[in-house]
């Protein structure tokens, strides 16, 4: 018998709830659709529900801005709503904003990271609901990566470590989804929100399947990629290409340097968690913007098993052993963080994170994570 399909949070709230009397405010992207396809706007607006505007996260409304770069306010050329940027001049909604509606409903994808910023969007909208006494409705998502919580990965990000990036104690792979995690926030952080969550139906954190994958951003256009972001985007804190710009982004990368079938030899040495391909292309962005990059396609053989921040940091480590003259930190330009500065620290979430990787020494672990995040989650 085949399973169910996934209801997302707005096929529920669709199905369920009249809410039709309330002004609202709608917090979205182009990757928010319903399980058919239909973006969650229209869909609400053609179910006579009262949207007065639009916010959008980090990439914008269309989901294909740089990464990094500053979004300005815009319209929705399809329903002529206004829209507000959460990632240009500020990253959370103004009392002025705020003023003419009752409402925040929040229905953003994510992909299971804690430096994927669209979770970090969500809880300044939360402290600004605090702040103007504003109701908040989550719709849930699937989180494309959740597995067995044996799997989460960290490390659990240090206070000294706060940003954009990763504001409050969670492990970098954290195998829940962002109700569960605004419940989780709400109790930590917010409990003085009024928060109402709505989660999905037929979705299941160990099968995760049965649903369909809208790209939330410019370099994450398949699932697949997904699964090794959690390592790979490590590679911005770094000297070495992440890929962008290329047919495979996150799922490859490189440098001039590298010397990739020494890299690729020594690393099968040390794990066969994944297929290695030797690649090489020409840089689209930094820092080796039309330089010819060498090094290395991943592709684990099993998704579901993969520990992608063990794989790379163990990968880093290899590569600071086999080209010790070479790799180093960079900084990494963002319009939340201009300076780049401590751009991996940020991402690794503790200091002296470079240091850490090179000489084995990063604690990875999350032994409490699973008892922590339990009264919190929504599919046991």
């Amino acid at each position: 018998m085949t399973d169910k399909p996934v209801q997302f949070g707005i096929d529920i709230l669709l199905d369920t709830k009249n809410l039709k009397d309330i002004a609202i405010g709608l917090v979205c992207n182009a990757a928010s659709l319903t399980n058919t396809g239909i973006h969650s706007s229209v869909a609400l607006l053609e179910s006579g529900y009262n949207i007065k505007k639009l916010f959008s996260p980090e990439h914008g409304f269309s989901a294909k801005g740089d990464d990094g770069a500053f979004i300005n306010d815009d319209t929705d050329l399809l329903t002529k709503l206004p829209i507000i940027s959460l990632y240009g001049g500020k990253l959370a909604p103004t009392a002025s904003d705020l003023a003419d509606i009752d409402l925040v409903i929040f229905d953003l994808p994510d992909i299971g990271s804690r430096f994927y910023t669209y979770l970090w969007t969500m809880t300044y909208v939360m402290e600004a609901c605090v702040v103007n006494d504003k109701n908040l409705l989550v719709l849930d998502r699937p989180n494309p990566i959740a597995t067995q919580f044996d799997f989460a990965e960290g490390p659990i990000l240090e206070e000294n470590c706060s940003s954009f990036i990763g504001r409050f104690p969670i492990p970098i792979k954290h195998n829940c989804t962002l109700a569960e995690l605004a419940n989780y926030f709400k109790n930590i952080q917010y409990p003085l929100l009024k928060l109402e969550t709505i989660a999905m139906r037929n979705w299941d954190r160990y099968k995760n399947n049965n649903f369909p994958f809208f790209a939330p951003s410019p370099a994450i256009q398949k699932r697949h990629t997904t699964y090794l972001y959690p390592g790979t985007c490590l590679f911005e804190g770094i000297n070495i290409n992440e890929a962008r710009g290329t047919e495979f982004p996150f799922e490859q990368f490189g440098a001039p340097w590298i010397e990739a079938s020494l890299l690729r030899e020594k690393m099968i040495e040390i794990s066969d968690a994944a297929e290695l391909e030797i690649v090489s292309y020409q840089a689209v962005i930094a820092p080796y913007v039309n330089e010819v990059c060498y090094g290395l396609r991943i592709a684990p053989k099993n998704l579901d098993n993969f520990k992608p921040v063990a794989y790379i940091t163990t990968l880093i480590g290899l590569i600071g052993k086999l080209f010790p003259n070479h790799l180093k930190e960079r900084n990494y330009l963002t319009n939340v963080n201009p300076s780049g500065q401590k751009h991996l620290d940020k991402l690794v979430g503790v200091s002296n994170s470079f240091e850490k990787i090179i000489t084995e020494n990063l604690d990875i672990t999350v032994p409490n994570w699973l008892n922590t995040i339990t009264p919190f989650l929504l599919y046991p």
